[in-house]
C-alpha cells in the first residue's frame, strides 16, 4: 500500500450469489482520506461491497479498484499482499477468545513482518493506548465489554498501520457512551493515519458526526451519494423513507412471494 490513502472505484460491477442478482451495473467512487459511511436498507448489498474490495469475492462483471490496482484481477500472493494494507473491523469484532487482548493485537505483526518482539511490544501497547485500553493488554476477550472488545478488534485492525480501514456495522449494540467513543476513534484514526475509511452502518442519527461522504444502495445499485447534509436535502422516495425511518414506501415489507393463494394452492398439491 502506498504512503497516501487509496481512493476506492467500483465500476458497472454486477454481483450474482445463488442465482440472485445482489449489486447490478453499480458504479460507486470512494474518496481517499475521508470517513465515508455506505448505508442502506438489509439485504441491499452494503457487505458485499466490502468483500469487493478485500477480493473475497469477484464480480460477475465490472472492475474493482484500490489505487491503481485492479482487485478483481488479483489472485494469490498478489491479492495477500494487497489485503496487509486493509484493517477490518468485523461487526462481532472476532477476537481470538484463548488469546490476550495483548496477543490479538499482536498477531498481525507477528505474523506479518520480522520485527523483535521488544519492537512489537512497544507497537502494540501503542495501538492499545490509542483505544484507550493499555490498561487491558493483560486480559483475556471474556474479561472485557463488548464495547470494550470492539475497541480491542479496532486496535487490532490497525496494527500495520493500514492505508484503508473497513468497518462492518461497527456501532451495533453499543451503549451510547461507547458508541461515542467509536465514533470519536474512526475520526481520529482516519486523521492520525492518513487512512482510507469506509464504515458500513446503519445508525442514520450518527451520519452527520461520523462521515465526510456518504451513499445508500438500494435496488442493487446506488441510489444516492454525496455529503451527509446533500442526502439531508434529498427527496428521493427511498431516501426519504430510509433516513426518516418510515415503514412505507419503496423498500417494502415483505419478501417478494407469491399471493398467499398460490402459495396455498401450492402447498395443497405437494400434499
Amino acid at each position: 500500500m502506498s504512503e497516501s490513502s487509496p481512493p476506492i472505484r467500483l465500476q458497472n460491477v454486477t454481483v450474482r450469489l445463488g442465482g440472485r442478482v445482489i449489486l447490478e451495473d453499480l458504479s460507486l467512487d470512494i474518496p481517499a482520506g475521508k470517513v465515508t459511511a455506505v448505508m442502506g436498507p438489509s439485504g441491499a448489498g452494503k457487505t458485499t461491497v466490502m468483500r469487493l474490495v478485500t477480493g473475497q469475492l469477484k464480480p460477475e462483471s465490472g472492475q474493482v479498484w484500490l489505487g491503481e490496482q485492479r482487485v478483481d484481477q488479483m489472485n494469490g500472493k498478489a491479492l495477500n499482499r494487497l489485503r496487509r494494507g486493509i484493517g477490518v473491523l468485523l461487526q462481532n469484532g472476532a477476537l481470538f477468545t484463548d488469546l490476550t487482548c495483548f496477543d490479538n493485537v499482536a498477531l498481525p505483526l507477528r505474523e506479518h513482518t520480522g520485527l523483535p518482539e521488544t519492537l512489537i511490544r512497544r507497537l502494540v501497547l501503542l495501538k492499545l493506548q490509542a483505544v484507550g485500553l493499555r490498561g487491558a493488554a493483560d486480559l483475556y476477550p471474556r474479561e472485557l465489554s463488548g464495547g470494550m472488545n470492539r475497541r480491542v478488534a479496532m486496535a487490532r485492525a490497525m496494527a500495520l498501520d493500514p492505508g484503508l480501514m473497513l468497518y462492518d456495522e461497527p456501532f451495533a449494540g453499543l451503549d451510547p457512551i461507547s458508541l461515542g467513543v467509536s465514533l470519536r476513534l474512526i475520526r481520529e484514526i482516519t486523521q492520525a493515519l492518513h487512512t482510507t475509511s469506509v464504515v458500513i452502518t446503519h445508525d442514520v442519527g450518527e451520519i452527520n458526526k461520523l462521515a465526510d461522504y456518504c451513499c445508500i444502495i438500494s435496488d442493487r445499485r446506488v441510489v444516492a451519494e454525496g455529503p451527509p447534509s446533500s442526502l439531508d436535502q434529498s427527496d428521493h422516495p427511498l431516501v426519504r423513507q430510509f433516513l426518516d425511518g418510515q415503514p412505507d414506501g419503496p423498500v417494502a415489507f415483505h419478501y417478494p412471494a407469491p399471493t398467499m393463494n398460490e402459495d396455498m394452492l401450492s402447498v395443497g398439491e405437494r400434499q
